[in-house]
């Protein structure tokens, strides 16, 4: 059974009392960039099986394409034999033990045990199980109440905070000790296999619960990848870091549904509308940037890539690549407007041995869903999308927003 402070840490928020003394308006976590796949292969491995979260992966005959029909929950989203991403360094118990947790959107599950086991004496054993099937492998395992607290981060104990301790896995590589889940908390629906309905709150919900920081709000940064090795991120839980963004925050609610991350978005290219207004998702586990099948023809057609099937990718000239426009996506019903320029759509070339690519070689990252636009989800704005913005996820009011950065219109990163 659960601890009284894990079951009512949500009727928190909603029980008017006596003023509590907040310590910190916002928590800074630092994140390191990390490249984790050998091949091409690997990489669309791992973003198939984060697809096959949102619906069960299939090409239909198109080495360039993946399907969202619904088959398990977003909780379940494998991390595949490849990985491109950030990790935060955590330390779980009493003496504390730091575990290097894969950063991931999608999951409120904060789990360890896929690398450095879990040696904390200090946790206590709730005797509930849990179990995560992904699409390439599972894991089974316990949830315990432990202590955490932030690498780098002064004076911050969560005490009693859920973490699954993995016992069993099968087939994961994930290339990290674990997971350090900041989702919405239905993301955590059916992980719990006696409780099926219960969810396991995100740690942003324990932060406020300890009044830590005011709101359940995550600021999320990502330093675009360069040739110098690891790469710079952060998470900023209670608010955003101001000395990073170039532009106030365009706030959407989410959508389309409260299991995912998700937005409400048309797409335009060269002045033409390639994918309606329609719902997707925001992922920053997946790597490359997902359209609606039909949206996809549209943008190869007007970009004059050409498929290389080395790599999946739609592959152009220099020439095409100077002829590159922004693509523009409208946002919400305010349509407010976010811009990848023609650098930002392209795969970085000094990567592109990685890929089967040549030295000069150029590759787009936008690449096809096996579905066309009317399905549910329309596209998927993975870590290509997300490293050129700042982005704001508000757990409370169940809402988004982006912020340019000195990133965003940088023109020589990739």
């Amino acid at each position: 059974m659960f601890s009284a402070v894990f079951l009512l840490v949500l009727l928190a928020f909603s029980v008017t009392g006596s003023p509590v003394e907040v310590r910190n308006s916002s928590i800074t976590l630092p994140m390191t960039g990390r490249l984790a796949f050998s091949n091409i292969t690997a990489l669309l491995r791992h973003d198939e099986a984060r697809l096959a979260a949102y619906g069960e992966y299939s090409t239909h005959g198109r080495s360039d394409a993946v399907s969202l029909r619904p088959k398990v929950p977003l909780s379940q989203a494998d991390f595949g034999g490849g990985f491109f991403g950030y990790i935060a360094k955590v330390n779980i118990g009493n003496p504390p033990t730091t575990y290097n947790l894969i950063v991931d959107t999608t999951s409120t599950i904060t789990w360890v045990g896929s690398g450095l086991p879990y040696l904390s004496r200090s946790g206590v054993d709730t005797g509930e199980p849990v179990a995560v099937d992904y699409r390439f492998g599972s894991f089974r395992g316990t949830i315990f109440e432990d202590q955490l607290s932030f690498e780098g981060v002064a004076d911050l104990i969560i005490p009693e905070m859920p973490i699954g301790v993995v016992f069993d896995t099968r087939d994961i590589a994930i290339h990290a000790d674990g997971v350090l889940g900041i989702g919405p908390i239905s993301s955590s629906l059916r992980a719990l296999p006696n409780s099926l309905e219960q969810t396991i709150p995100p740690i942003t919900d324990f932060l406020v619960s300890n009044s830590y920081i005011r709101r359940a709000y995550v600021g999320m940064f990502f330093q675009p990848t360069s040739q110098n090795g690891d790469n710079y991120g952060e998470l900023c839980f209670g608010g955003t870091n101001p000395s990073i963004t170039r532009s106030g925050y365009d706030i959407t609610t989410t959508a389309p549904s409260s299991q995912y991350w998700g937005i409400n978005q048309r797409i335009v290219y060269r002045g033409i509308e390639i994918l309606a207004y329609t719902a997707g998702v925001v992922d920053s586990g997946c790597t490359f940037l997902y359209l609606a099948s039909d949206a996809y023809e549209r943008y190869r057609t007007s970009t004059g890539g050409i498929l290389n099937p080395a790599n999946g990718l739609l592959q152009i000239s220099l020439r095409q690549y100077n002829r590159l426009r922004d693509l523009r996506f409208y946002v919400g019903e305010e349509e407010r407007v976010y811009k990848l320029n023609r650098n930002a759509q392209i795969w970085p070339r000094f990567l592109n041995y990685r890929i089967n690519g040549g030295v000069n070689d150029i590759f787009l990252i936008v690449k096809a869903l096996a579905t066309p636009s009317g399905a549910g989800k329309d596209f998927v704005l993975g870590y290509v999308f997300l490293q050129r913005f700042y982005t704001a996820f508000d757990s409370e009011k169940r809402r988004i927003g982006f912020s340019r950065t000195i990133y965003t219109d940088d023109l020589l990163i990739n």
